[in-house]
């Protein structure tokens, strides 16, 4: 271990200007036995720095390296693990715990006990020194010796090590005299002898002095003792004098000490003085309640608008006392126990003579605007309840105050004009709509027809135009039923479009009139009875609120009944809800039996009532979806809707019920022209609407309906052919749809035309087959034996196709044959189309196109088969335009 010591001393430390001090060979404890060792150091320079070194063997070669360094200053605590055994694990606690397991005990204690001295040395203690036993640290200059390397080196390092304790570095004067000193003698540095030996002389000749010195001054001794005793007795008489003077201060302190705590007691006094002027003043600014206020309290007029005020003014000042908050103690005196009884009093009085007060102005307004009604029976109009709401509104404050005071009279209040004015609504609507269905269906008497003023008889009206169409020989419509002719001297359908305008104007005066009044009535009630309209979640009170009136009461009163409980904004938005549909009870039911009135007098009226309702509704909803109002008409919409499609589904059975006459020619069937109408008048109410959609959805319906119902009476047809039923219709449709351009019904515009041209070029083809039909018999054999696999110009060698059969079958085929067989066809095909949709100029060009067409087909078939026979027709193209032209002008 001495050799290894020596060598890292020379190969590691001394060219870093350190010392080794001590060293353990050591490995990490539960790895593999990886030797290496820690070694124990201190720098030769100033300030000197103490450190834990870490060296190992390098893997290349027999030489030492080092590894890591620590600052002693950095190691917190040396753990020995055992004190009382021998153990050879030891951890140094720097940043982290470092485990070891030295190669022997003693190597370890030698180790540590470096560290102790060290520390004890350059850190003042810092390191705590766990389960290290007491007498390894007693034996530490022993420990010291045995740890100094024998050899050359060897005094120098044990000399160190005995003078770690001993050694005191000198201060910068001490330093300066000793070169002070060495500079006087020029041989102190090589002859250290000499130069002590001067030092030890010159010591002995300042010995010498000072005793002689010190004998010398014997004399001084003794007169200073003398002035020392005279101290000593002016000492005393001084003494004697302060405790005279401590005496007399004495009864000074005590008289003063009495004034100070006279002073203490009289600012107690003041203090307390000051904190009950500030209770008694806090007391009497907040719980004071002045007189004009107590007499506004209990006789104030609530009729005048100053007397509201000067009411509104006192009840804010009473509940402001009410609320003050007191501090602890105040409710027990009885001053304070009488001011707040007085004031519950005031409030009880007051709030009674508010609600009578209140119940009195419901009923008196009622009465008044009673009065009213007859002004308004004449006229569709509601009478207005603004001059009522703006009398009420003066309250509204009050009625804030009374909802934070007195629950009970507060609810009180609000059923009180709930039934109040729900009565007075009542009437006024019923009036109203009464007014509105006599001037739908004109006179009192006309109404009794269609179930009003408590008629249960049936609806004799009129119908819808497609229910006033049914086939009547040649596609002429049925006239409409006396009743709606014997109105005026206008044409059937010119009545229609006046009793649906006139209806039209109605139902939306109607709407009109409810939207404002259902809007003022519900912001009223809002202001008045201070209740917020946030809309309230589905399903939340606005479920639990429509009910039945004693539902709803008891709804209501779970809201409002405990004083001390305050309605959420969605408690009170349901609340709103709950008395809007209470007073407003009777416009749904009434709206209904309005719309099933229109719907009776003529179901296409669910058409103009669709779309003002979808409009007002989608204002209503703009303003607040979640409103009476909205709520209200949504739900009617749900009806109207309903009419609408029950109406669309009526003309669809209809289609499906029509029967044809077997005796006259087809036309334009009534269902094609009640679909045109019913197109044109959609549009016309429809136009820039919000239910768009719907209209769309029973287009797609009702085309259907009418393309399946054409084919069907076509295909019925015994008199008209079943391509001039389906071309002439088609093409009515085609053109209908042309016309109004409904972007929705694209398709089945393209699909009519289609059907109408297939239809139109299928009956040219088959009439054109009968003027010639010998000829068109030869040439479709001709086409037969070429189909076989004959050659055409092979055909002549057949015998019945021969040139003798050719000119045979020509010459039954003379101009005046042809012209005069057209003729007849001209005449046919005339009884066949209707003069309603015009077709037979169309019709009879496309028979001369095609006449020329099958010319040219046989002038072809004629060359080909009988190259150089010279026959021809014995009549050409521009005879056939003749023909066809002089027919035409003639009819």
């Amino acid at each position: 271990m001495t050799a290894i010591k020596h060598a890292l001393q020379r190969d590691i430390f001394t060219p870093n200007d350190e010392r080794l001090l001590s060293i353990v060979n050591v490995c990490k404890a539960g790895k593999k036995k990886k030797n290496c060792f820690l070694c124990a150091t201190v720098t030769t320079e100033r300030p000197v720095q103490v450190n834990v070194v870490k060296v190992k063997k390098s893997d290349k070669g027999d030489f030492y390296k080092r590894q890591t360094a620590w600052a002693l200053r950095d190691l917190a605590v040396v753990d020995a693990k055992d004190a009382n055994k021998e153990n050879p694990e030891f951890d140094l606690h720097f940043e982290k715990v470092y485990k070891w397991v030295a190669s022997s005990t003693a190597e370890k204690n030698t180790f540590i006990s470096c560290i102790w001295k060290l520390n004890q040395r350059y850190l003042r203690k810092k390191i705590e020194f766990v389960n290290v036993s007491s007498q390894l640290l007693e034996e530490l200059p022993k420990v010291a010796e045995e740890s100094v390397p024998s050899g050359e080196n060897q005094s120098t390092a044990g000399g160190d090590e005995e003078s770690l304790d001993e050694y005191q570095e000198l201060n910068a004067r001490e330093e300066q005299d000793i070169e002070i000193m060495m500079d006087g003698c020029e041989y102190a540095i090589s002859n250290a002898e000499a130069f002590a030996e001067k030092l030890s002389r010159e010591l002995q000749v300042l010995d010498g002095a000072n005793i002689q010195s010190i004998m010398a001054s014997e004399k001084q001794v003794n007169i200073l003792m003398q002035l020392l005793d005279e101290a000593l007795k002016e000492v005393d008489e001084i003494e004697h004098k302060l405790s005279s003077y401590e005496e007399m201060l004495q009864s000074v302190k005590e008289q003063m000490d009495h004034i100070s705590q006279s002073n203490d007691l009289i600012q107690l006094s003041n203090t307390n003085n000051m904190k009950i002027l500030e209770e008694i003043e806090f007391l009497v600014n907040y719980l004071d309640l002045s007189k004009g206020h107590i007499k506004a309290l209990t006789d104030g007029d609530l009729s005048s608008s100053k007397g509201i005020e000067a009411c509104t003014n006192a009840a804010e000042a009473l509940l402001q006392c009410m609320n003050v908050a007191l501090r602890p103690g105040h409710d027990e005196l009885q001053a304070v126990q009488q001011q707040q009884q007085q004031f519950k009093d005031l409030r009880e009085q007051f709030a009674r003579r508010l609600a009578n007060h209140l119940n009195n102005v419901f009923v008196q307004q009622g009465h008044d605007q009673s009065s009213t009604l007859a002004q308004h029976s004449a006229e569709l109009t509601l009478p207005k309840h603004l001059p009522f709401h703006r009398d009420l509104l003066r309250y509204a404050k009050l009625m804030e105050w009374l909802k934070n005071t007195d629950r009970e009279k507060y609810d009180g209040l609000n059923k009180n004009y709930v039934d109040y004015i729900s009565r007075l609504y009542e009437r006024e609507i019923k009036e109203f709509f009464e007014v509105a269905k006599i001037k739908m269906t004109g006179t009192s008497k006309e109404g009794k027809k269609f179930g009003l003023h408590g008629s249960s008889g049936k609806l004799t009206g009129s119908t819808s135009s497609l229910n006033k169409l049914s086939v009547q020989g040649s596609g002429n419509r049925r006239s409409q039923s006396s009743s709606l002719l014997d109105m005026g001297n206008m044409s059937a359908s010119d009545l229609d479009v006046a009793d649906r305008t006139k209806f039209d104007k109605i139902f939306e005066q109607v709407l009109s009139e409810l939207e404002p009044l259902c809007l003022a009535e519900q912001d009223f009630i809002s202001k008045f009875f201070k209740l917020q309209q946030n809309p309230a979640l589905p399903g939340s009170v606005m479920a639990d609120s429509i009910e039945v009136d004693g539902g709803l009461l008891s709804r209501q009163h779970s809201l409002l009944g405990d004083r001390h409980s305050v309605p959420s904004e969605k408690e009170e938005a349901g609340i709103i809800r709950s008395m809007m549909i209470k007073v407003f009870r009777c416009i749904e039911p009434e709206l209904n039996n309005l719309i099933s009135l229109g719907d009776k007098i003529d179901s296409f009226n669910s058409l103009y009532m669709l779309v003002k309702m979808s409009h007002h509704v989608w204002t209503a909803e703009n303003v607040d979806p979640a409103s009476f109002l909205s709520t209200t008409l949504g739900n009617v919409l749900v009806t109207v809707k309903r009419n609408f499609d029950k109406c669309i589904l009526n003309q669809v059975k209809q289609m499906e019920e029509v029967k044809i006459s077997k005796k006259s020619k087809v036309g334009i069937l009534p269902f094609v022209s009640g679909f045109e109408e019913f197109a044109e008048l959609a549009e016309s109410i429809f136009r820039n609407a919000e239910r768009r959609g719907d209209l769309d959805k029973a287009y797609t319906k009702l085309i259907r309906a009418v393309y399946n119902n054409v084919e069907k009476v076509a295909s019925e047809s015994q008199k008209t052919p079943r391509d001039v039923v389906m071309m002439e219709n088609f093409h009515h449709i085609f053109s209908t749809l042309s016309r109004l351009k409904i972007a929705c019904l694209e398709t089945e515009r393209r699909e009519a035309k289609h059907k109408y041209t297939e239809h139109l070029q299928s009956y040219v083809i088959y009439s054109l087959g009968q003027p010639l039909e010998k000829l068109n018999h030869f040439f479709e054999g001709i086409e037969a034996r070429v189909a076989q696999g004959i050659r055409e110009e092979e055909v002549s060698y057949q015998l019945a196709f021969n040139k003798q059969e050719l000119r045979k079958v020509i010459k039954e085929y003379p101009g005046k044959e042809v012209k005069k067989g057209l003729d007849n066809l001209y005449k046919k095909v005339d009884k066949h189309l209707c003069e309603e949709e015009n077709l037979l100029q169309v019709m009879w060009h496309s028979m001369q196109d095609e006449f020329i067409r099958q010319y040219k087909h046989f002038e072809g078939l004629i060359a080909r088969c009988y190259p150089g026979s010279g026959i021809t027709m014995e009549f050409t193209i521009q005879d056939i335009l003749e023909y066809f032209s002089s027919i035409a002008q003639s009819h």
